[in-house]
């Protein structure tokens, strides 16, 4: 069952091929694409820019050349994380920080703002939004900012227990390239923005700090959460001093004029996930079933919540193999300095819930990346506990350590990929053998 949990995993990857839905959805047709139901024209432009970010940069840069070749090619910009082949001709490449911004972030930051800066109203924009986008392009809108502020920024707000969208909430009102002022950037232009999603349904503005949507959130919002979590102390003084002036500037918000012409589309999200884990199940024989009811919980929790899913979805339907599947990040709070991530911290707190059982349980990231491991994630079956045991391997000694990883490549249960070039949410699956009928 664990290989064909990693199966089914790997036919999910393949389904959600980003070049290829590229196509489907912009449907060229001659010299016009389709955004949104809206036909849109590729000619009587001046020039055609395209400015790519994120995890799935790459793969969605290729996608939209693809597309339009070989009539229309764009001046591009290309912005990937570290170590990634990113070579693409006729693109502009920068390899920018992450999970902290670096040199090449704000480089690419003030790339892009000055080609938007020089677009006008023939310009036609395609903005290309990926998780990750958030630290891979970045400048300061208060010019006397450093990359060491920002550093010191960053390094204050992910450990001050403040979830993401209140993290954001503070990002975006002293970035120049967050929480719409991309679009802000070039107001006269036609602007598209295509995007893969790593971010709940309807929270589209959290993605990569929502460069190209109205901002929701307020210098009231940032002000509060600086307080709440007592991060001015924390900030460099630079920032510390916009805080305590007052003197941060508001994000364009819904009706700014810079969103007139400005169109927002999902290529990929939550529901394409797990449409196509739920198709690859049922090709394996699976009674399936979703949940999206675990979002954000710890994974002690998620772990017996679905496990309880699978259960009562097995007790339902007797003499059939089942399974239950799921998208969405879960908290994993680090408490030691092991190698893992939360993919696999979920599923060696499935281990000894599932010990001696028929099923198996897999939960990777659709990136190929899970925390600071080189792995996706995991799988274990009803042996793993008992296989640990023989080995000499203690699984609460690795939750203990934050060594997940450690524990299940020493078993060989570590999901590999490799960066992926994709970035939905984390996948989980759950699988049982058939219920004995009463």
């Amino acid at each position: 069952m664990k290989h064909v949990a990693e199966r089914i995993f790997r036919e999910t990857l393949a389904a959600i091929d980003i070049p290829a839905t590229i196509e489907r959805k912009l449907a060229r047709s001659g010299a016009s694409i389709t955004v949104g139901g809206a036909r849109i024209s590729l000619r009587d432009r001046d020039s055609i820019v395209a400015i790519a970010f994120g995890k799935a940069s790459r793969a969605m840069a290729q996608g939209l050349s693809r597309i339009l070749a070989p009539d229309f090619r764009a001046e591009g910009i290309l912005v990937v994380p570290p170590g990634r082949v990113a070579e693409l001709s006729g693109w502009r490449i920068f390899r920018g920080g992450h999970p902290l911004p670096n040199a090449e972030s704000f480089a690419a930051g003030r790339a892009i703002l000055d080609r938007l800066a020089a677009s006008g109203e023939r310009t036609l924009i395609f903005f290309l939004v990926s998780g990750g986008g958030s630290s891979l392009v970045e400048q300061p809108l208060d010019p006397a900012l450093t990359i060491q502020d920002f550093d010191r920024l960053h390094a204050a707000l992910v450990t001050c227990g403040a979830p993401i969208d209140e993290i954001n909430a503070i990002r975006k009102h002293l970035s120049a390239t967050k929480g719409g002022r991309l679009a802000a950037a070039a107001p006269q232009s036609m602007k598209i923005t295509l995007a893969i999603s790593d971010v709940p349904p309807g929270q589209d503005s959290a993605l990569a700090s929502g460069p190209t949507l109205p901002d929701p959130t307020t210098i009231r919002d940032a002000e509060r959460i600086a307080q709440q979590y007592g991060l001015l102390p924390r900030l460099p003084g630079r920032i510390r001093a916009l805080f305590e002036s007052h003197a941060l500037s508001e994000t364009p918000k819904s009706g700014d004029p810079a969103f007139a012409r400005s169109h927002f589309e999902i290529l990929l999200g939550a529901h394409d996930l797990t449409h196509a884990a739920h198709r690859a199940c049922e090709c394996e024989g699976y009674l399936c079933i979703c949940d999206h009811s675990t979002d954000n919980w710890p994974v002690e929790k998620a772990a017996d919540f679905l496990l309880a899913q699978l259960q009562t979805h097995s007790r339902a339907n007797p003499g059939h193999r089942v399974a239950v599947i799921c998208e969405g990040e879960l908290s994993s709070p680090v408490t030691g300095d092991g190698i893992g991530g939360r993919n696999a911290a979920f599923v060696l707190a499935c281990a000894p819930k599932i010990a001696g059982k028929g099923i198996t349980v897999l939960s990777a990231g659709t990136d190929g990346i899970d925390g600071n491991s080189p792995a996706a994630g995991a799988v274990a079956d009803g042996e793993t506990l008992a296989r640990s045991h023989a080995a000499g391997l203690e699984i609460g000694d690795f939750q203990r350590r934050s060594d997940s990883y450690g524990l299940f490549a020493r078993l060989g249960d570590a999901i590999i990929t490799g960066p992926t070039g994709n970035n939905l949410r984390d996948l989980r699956i759950l699988l049982a053998e058939p219920a004995p009928r009463a």
